[in-house]
């Protein structure tokens, strides 16, 4: 027994969610797996597939939390280099999955490199805003915003080409951060100004160059009408210029901003299903949800959703789980928030504590930017959820994320309770 607790070290809480999403991705993965079990005949290879990735994402935390931190800003340098590397390479030899080059193929498995991105920037934040803390307590060196955006801004750049909705969501965490470090607010004032003027502009130009993409067009008809397209070499797409090359995406994002941005009601009888495919099924499997769902294994939205198992897992789950399930997933969220928080609270030193916040709120805000997604609250972004949807490179990396918090829970100090007054 004492050799299986020094297994599951560092905070309880912390571990009693991790198991509890790892639980819940098992049974919903292999739930919603309908369609890659039709296609490989095979009714237990998904499962398989899943759980063995889980186990291996338990190994890699166990491992990570035996880590000290202090380790973690040895590590620096190394992942800055390899990420780099990786996002670039991912451009020049990735492969396109539904119009994006986001992996790299590699023997049995596939890399994606904006998953390590996004620790990797997290990291390299963290220790830029502990090492500028002034002396005097009163927050960051001025200096301290432009090496933060010095070292991100380019990563985000290179993820955003491909997946904008992720490159979105990196920079959202390092702003965060930023706030969290004390950076002047002054200086945060002009950098949200500077962004919604970018915003702006990123905007115009989509929509007025949107029209010569001609790839995306396709692609996102496919995708609305619940076609899943293979995954195609960047080789293939030797035959595009560069303009091209730059603008393939731009279709899709229009097509997502304009259908998010309408205002237009329209009655049940006029909704176009085909058109909307996956947010028109994803609410169907909501609508008939009531309370308590249909029970694990129940759901039948999971035959027509094409990312049943990815992007709309959390549709499938209020579908099979009802409404109370749903909940318990949300709250598992916010217990690892609030719980890393009071962890970040009790470290004596900035760096771990800003480390374990920027992980925790990557986990969180992907979340729920995947419930919005699924309830129809938000752009189809891609994102998948955290620690439950199926995944690769991404369950990995977020079980990466996890042990890191839990290495800080170790040693953080313990909160004492307050001496009684004396009467």
């Amino acid at each position: 027994m004492n050799k299986v607790a020094n297994l599951f070290k560092g905070d309880k809480a912390i571990w009693a969610v991790f198991l509890f999403l790892c639980l819940i991705s098992i049974v919903e993965v292999f739930s919603a797996s309908s369609t890659l079990t039709y296609k490989t005949q095979n009714y237990l290879r998904p499962l398989i597939y899943h759980s063995g990735t889980i186990l291996v994402g338990v190994v890699v935390a166990i491992i990570t939390l035996n880590i000290p931190c202090r380790y973690f800003k040895l590590m620096t340098p190394v992942m800055l280099f390899f990420t780099y590397a990786t996002l670039l390479g991912v451009l020049i030899w990735g492969q396109s999955i539904n119009g994006a080059n986001r992996v790299i193929q590699l023997p049995g498995f596939t890399f994606q490199p904006s998953e390590l991105a996004k620790g990797t920037m997290v990291l390299a934040a963290a220790q830029i805003l502990s090492a500028m803390q002034r002396p005097d307590g009163s927050g960051a060196d001025p200096k301290a915003m432009k090496y933060v955006l010095i070292v991100s801004v380019p990563a985000v750049l290179l993820i955003a080409l491909e997946n904008l909705s992720t490159g979105v969501l990196l920079f959202g965490v390092i702003y965060i951060m930023m706030f969290i470090g004390r950076v002047p607010m002054l200086q945060m004032g002009k950098l949200t100004g500077v962004l919604v003027l970018l915003a702006g502009l990123f905007m115009a130009l989509v929509f007025s160059m949107a029209k010569l993409d001609r790839e995306g067009q396709e692609i996102d008809a496919a995708q609305e009408q619940g076609v899943e397209l293979a995954v195609k070499p960047k080789a293939d797409d030797g035959d595009r210029s560069a303009f091209q090359k730059l603008t393939h995406r731009f279709w899709t994002w229009k097509n997502r901003l304009t259908k998010r941005s309408s205002t237009k009601g329209v009655s049940p009888e006029e909704y176009d299903i085909k058109g909307n495919y996956q947010v028109a099924h994803a609410n169907f499997a909501i609508a008939s949800s009531n309370i308590i769902g249909k029970g694990p294994g129940n759901s039948v939205e999971r035959d027509y959703l094409p990312q049943a198992f990815s992007d709309f897992i959390f549709a499938i789950i209020i579908e099979e789980m009802g409404l109370i399930g749903a909940f318990a997933v949300v709250l598992l969220y916010v217990i690892l928030l609030f719980r890393v928080a009071r962890i970040a609270g009790r470290c004596e030193n900035n760096f771990p504590a800003f480390l374990i916040m920027g992980l925790a709120l990557l986990l969180v805000c992907q979340a729920v930017i995947n419930m919005m997604v699924a309830t129809d609250f938000g752009i189809v972004t891609g994102q998948p959820l955290p620690l439950v949807s199926k995944g690769g490179t991404s369950t990995i990396v977020n079980c990466a994320y996890i042990g890191a918090i839990l290495s800080v829970s170790r040693s953080a100090k313990k909160a004492h309770p307050q001496p009684l007054p004396k009467e």
